[in-house]
């Protein structure tokens, strides 16, 4: 299967992230390549892009689109938590626009192998790199409360308790491989519940094991303040979130690092001595506009932030 995906809010990222003729850039998540193909154009004829992607058809996708461009861009397949590490062994010392796209791609939720999907009955195996954790493993081998917290806290599943204790009971019987054996299991348990409008009910256990097994919400925890860092003043770093809690984790962040106290309220006299490193672009994240809505639909759920270095 060809690597498909589209990506999501191009005009506003090159808006607001403002490439400029020879910069350099970071892509944490280059997909398919289809953002930095635009900001490879914007920041020529010297400027470069190193980008990373943990999906190996990702890095041969992106390394065909992005030929024309030559030694101007540097793809390797990684995690963007490792981004100092990375950015310092490639030559970066600083970057002048950071990008995170943290959408899953069309391809990889389409992937027969991957079980990212509850349709059908796939592999549940739901790994973006090699890692590993598989989601077959956590259902087969989490305790209650360990199944009920990410249900709870990565997919806000409002019977979290009350599916682990049947995913619990079902395992006893036959072991979970495939992502039908789930989908049935949690389609029983709200045969007779309210179901939540506008998402099928199996999606927000289905996106809570995806975040455990790839650390998505770790990662991204540990790429802000790596990226603030790698920012030079005045650059810009653009963090694209599909849920609300890495929107959450962003906008936390940002409004930390745009303040120059973070001490408690009730502290009377500043005692931490933070300096404020941002300032923040976006008062309200930038959503997608109808027509691109109609044109890829997964865009409705993505929420861009962006703030400046100072």
């Amino acid at each position: 299967m060809q690597f498909q995906h589209t990506p999501v809010l191009m005009s506003e990222i090159l808006y607001w992230l403002a490439p400029q003729p020879n910069q350099d850039f970071f892509d944490g998540t280059i997909g398919g390549g289809g953002h930095s193909f635009e900001i490879l154009k914007k920041i020529g004829p010297n400027g470069h892009l190193l980008g990373t992607d943990l999906d190996e058809e990702a890095i041969i996708a992106a390394t065909a689109k992005l030929k024309e461009f030559g030694p101007r861009v540097i793809i390797i397949r990684d995690n963007f938590k490792n981004i100092q590490k990375l950015a310092y062994a490639k030559g970066f010392n600083q970057f002048d626009g950071i990008l995170l796209d943290l959408g899953v791609s069309s391809y990889e939720l389409q992937d027969s192998n991957r079980g990212f999907s509850f349709k059908g009955s796939l592999p549940l195996d739901m790994r973006m790199g090699q890692t590993d954790l598989t989601a077959a493993e956590i259902l087969n081998t989490y305790d209650k409360k360990h199944l009920a917290g990410i249900f709870k806290d990565y997919g806000e599943e409002r019977y979290a308790n009350q599916i682990a204790d049947a995913i619990i009971d079902a395992r006893k019987k036959e072991k979970f491989q495939t992502t039908n054996q789930l989908t049935v299991i949690i389609e029983n348990y709200y045969q007779h519940k309210s179901k939540p409008k506008g998402i099928h009910i199996a999606t927000k256990i289905f996106q809570a094991l995806r975040i455990e097994v790839n650390q998505e919400l770790e990662n991204l925890k540990q790429f802000l303040p790596q990226a603030i860092n790698l920012l030079k003043k005045n650059g810009r770093i653009g963090i694209i979130s599909f849920h609300s809690l890495e929107d959450r984790i962003v906008k936390d962040f940002f409004r930390q690092e745009s303040k120059d106290c973070i001490c408690p309220p009730e502290t009377p006299i500043c005692q931490c001595q933070h300096q404020a490193s941002l300032k923040i672009l976006t008062k309200k994240p930038i959503i997608a506009s109808a027509a691109e809505i109609k044109n890829n639909p997964r865009s409705r759920s993505a929420k861009l932030r962006v703030a400046l270095k100072i």
